[in-house]
């Protein structure tokens, strides 16, 4: 457990969400005195610039691991309550529901990218509505072509399910720590440095983004946060990446707030599962399936889209919806999210090695989990254990 007259040095290595919630929560504790402690957030591109700026920011006490959702939902209530998180990153409560549909025939997607003054939308008849009812549709969910719905089943409701945007919220957390008193350099971290006996951490040596110039920033405590990157930092680690698509939408009139898990079916042989989360500020997410068809790239800036992937996500959610197919199309994009290897994660802790912690491996549950992991890497290095919440099932020892 650190003193507060005890000098530390940490490096986080990794500007996503979970190292910039971990920056925060490390900053906002008791013990932490800048005159002298250090952290550093070291990032090699930008805050945010993978999976933690382009996920789709779903929340829920449905998620899983179960030993750490309810920490992780309950601090993101209190951290918007405390700084406006309504207004700053876009936290609400929604509805979610599992929809299943039948895609409408001849269906192309007619979205635009600037001029949409020639669309001009029907208003719902009584039948459009009837049809919806029958479906067990809910009442204000009328963004949903009623032909193509089958069935609809609850999933979450605003007690039970919320969102944020997850690029406003990880910049948000990288912001507030900042003012705590925070560094964050950009450089690629190369090597997490040991003494002679490998048995504690001494340093971080990293690449500095303006002229890849080697650097080195002493440590004595290094938080591992660098997502599918982090086996790249410390091979040890048993993570694996897959990358996924999405894109962002914004409808030809302002949505009601839902996210949806949906079965589509396009014809007999083929049925799509595009996930659609409407958003505050009239935007709509949408995403499609995982691949693993292109390797882990050097970094999050040379990521590589597949514009027919995209494009199959925009079509699937168009064919059930005349307000996302006359919309406009606001971003296309891709990412890679970090599984374990054993397939149990994500991985919180403590390594055999003496100041090196991990928070990694959090697959599509990142953003709602990162503030439990935050504040449980942040007890770790301030009070020398967990007290929010047992990770046990989560440590990383139990995988490397």
């Amino acid at each position: 457990m650190a003193s507060q007259t005890e000098r530390k040095n940490i490096v986080i290595i990794g500007g996503g969400i979970i190292g910039s919630t971990t920056a925060y929560f490390l900053s906002h504790h008791p013990k932490f005195n800048p005159a002298t402690h250090t952290i550093t957030l070291l990032e090699a591109t930008k805050i945010a610039g993978g999976a933690s700026g382009k996920a789709g920011g779903l929340l829920a006490l449905w998620a899983y691991p179960s030993c750490i959702v309810p920490l992780s939902y309950r601090l993101h209530e209190e951290l918007a309550d405390k700084h406006g998180g309504a207004e700053r990153w876009g936290y609400r409560a929604v509805y979610c529901g599992q929809l299943d549909a039948k895609a409408r025939p001849n269906t192309n997607s007619s979205a635009k990218t600037k001029d949409k003054e020639s669309v001009s939308l029907k208003k719902r008849s009584q039948k459009a509505f009837d049809l919806l009812k029958s479906a067990g549709i809910p009442k204000d969910l009328d963004w949903v072509d009623p032909e193509s719905v089958r069935a609809y089943d609850s999933m979450g409701d605003p007690s039970t399910t919320a969102q944020v945007h997850p690029y406003q919220f990880t910049t948000s957390m990288a912001e507030l720590a900042g003012e705590k008193g925070v560094e964050i350099i950009y450089g690629s971290a190369k090597k997490i440095d040991l003494t002679a006996d490998d048995s504690a951490v001494t340093s971080v040596t990293y690449a500095a983004k303006e002229d890849g110039s080697t650097r080195t920033l002493p440590a004595d405590t290094v938080i591992l946060t660098a997502g599918p990157w982090s086996s790249t930092v410390w091979p040890e680690t048993p993570i694996e990446s897959v990358r996924a698509h999405s894109v962002t939408i914004r409808p030809s009139r302002p949505v009601s707030a839902y996210a949806l898990f949906t079965s589509i079916t396009l014809d007999k042989q083929r049925t799509v599962s595009p996930e659609i989360y409407a958003r505050p500020n009239n935007e709509v997410y949408a995403c499609g399936p995982g691949d693993m068809t292109v390797p882990l790239p050097p970094s999050t800036d040379v990521v590589e889209i597949d514009d027919a992937r995209c494009k199959d996500v925009v079509d699937q959610v168009s064919a059930i919806s005349d307000e996302l197919r006359d919309g406009e199309v606001t971003a296309r994009q891709a990412c890679y999210l970090p599984h374990v290897t054993s397939g149990d994660g994500p991985l919180i802790g403590e390594t055999s090695v003496k100041g090196l912690l991990i928070g990694t491996g959090h697959t599509c549950w990142g953003i709602q989990n990162a503030p439990g992991t935050g504040c449980a890497l942040a007890e770790l290095v301030w009070e020398g254990e967990v007290r929010s919440a047992n990770l046990k099932s989560l440590d990383p020892k139990l995988h490397m």
